[in-house]
């Protein structure tokens, strides 16, 4: 209530007498806040809240400047100091929103090849030292969120001598796979919650996390989502289309498919395992349950990606041993006989 009376007060100087309604608009896993606020004309502005003493918002201000390319918000006005910020309104309907209210597979496949287009505007304009790398150390650091966070905190088994011995031989796998990766832009968590649906291209938002990486860490996160799911085939399709895309625009993709969509799957691997720590996180640290049943989506990920590669498969014996076996593990094994692909 205090920070939303900081709020009320900053917008009262900056637009004096002007009655402007607020409502609550969205929250972050972090510390942000987000209020809609409402303008006698009927116009709408977003303002950030990001308490200070928690946030530094001079990260979204430079991802903002890099991402100008496609659709970001507008920066309107800002307040270092008190962790505010007025933002363009993109609208109220999320990429999320939409595919959820219209659950043809048409719909689904025209808003997800818009949202490929607007990754490879992002991905075209990468140049090497604009932002911070994504690079072994913090890919590491997110890798161990799983062993601290949902092995120790979610689930109560702490690996043991043999499993940490898996663990590290598994790490090491996973993170030369994602070094070896050419490297982009990343958004960092380009997912259909954080793209919005506008008259014009998709908006994109929640970007102040963006490193230079690996090429396939943002269609990873868009294809394998927390909160909405599809078929490997269809997938499986929409990963070639953007592959096929992104050679047209010139990106440093692998010249074999084959090659791409392993790629994609291994940074899956890392990706899931993140997300697993960090949604485990949110809920024992942070008393966030929100994200919390979507944990098991991300189990039944990588139980599907681990047994598809024999180089995997260690880690994959270390799941069942963790979480055990369940249906998923029970499904016949996907298979791309165009493409080759062996577990």
């Amino acid at each position: 209530m205090q920070r939303l009376n900081v709020l009320k007060t900053w917008l009262a100087t900056r637009f004096p007498q002007t009655d402007i309604q607020v409502e609550f608009a969205a929250a972050d896993a972090d510390f942000r806040r987000y209020f809609r606020a409402i303008f006698p004309d009927g116009t709408s502005r977003i303002v950030m809240d990001a308490p200070p003493e928690k946030m530094n918002t001079d990260a979204y201000v430079h991802a903002r400047e890099v991402f100008a390319m496609v659709h970001v918000p507008a920066i309107l006005d800002r307040d270092r100091e008190q962790g505010l910020m007025l933002l363009e309104d993109l609208g109220k309907v999320t990429f999320l929103a939409a595919l959820e209210h219209d659950t043809r597979r048409e719909v689904h496949k025209m808003l997800l090849l818009e949202a490929i287009d607007t990754l490879i505007e992002i991905q075209s304009g990468s140049r090497e030292g604009v932002l911070p790398p994504y690079d072994e150390a913090l890919l590491a650091r997110e890798l161990n969120l799983f062993p601290e966070w949902f092995c120790d905190k979610e689930i109560g088994k702490p690996l043991n001598f043999a499993q940490r011995k898996v663990w590290g031989e598994m790490s090491r796998v996973l993170l030369d796979a994602a070094l070896a990766q050419p490297k982009v832009y990343v958004h960092r968590d380009y997912i259909v919650r954080n793209l919005m649906l506008t008259a014009g291209k998709p908006g994109v938002l929640d970007f102040q996390d963006a490193v230079y990486g690996p090429i396939a860490y943002d269609l990873v996160s868009l294809l394998r989502d927390a909160f909405i799911e599809w078929d490997e085939a269809f997938v499986l399709d929409l990963v070639i289309r953007y592959w096929e895309k992104a050679r047209a625009a010139g990106l440093p993709v692998p010249d074999s498919i084959d090659d791409f969509y392993r790629a994609f799957e291994w940074m899956g691997v890392q990706r899931h395992l993140k997300v697993a720590g960090i949604f485990a996180r949110l809920y024992h640290r942070d008393g966030k349950e929100k994200y919390r049943p979507e944990i098991p989506r991300f189990i039944k990920y990588l139980k599907r990606t681990t047994r598809r590669y024999g180089e995997l498969a260690p880690l994959y014996g270390l799941l069942v041993e963790l979480v055990g076996k369940d249906e998923t593990d029970a499904e016949l094994q996907s298979s791309y006989p165009v493409l080759g692909f062996k577990g």
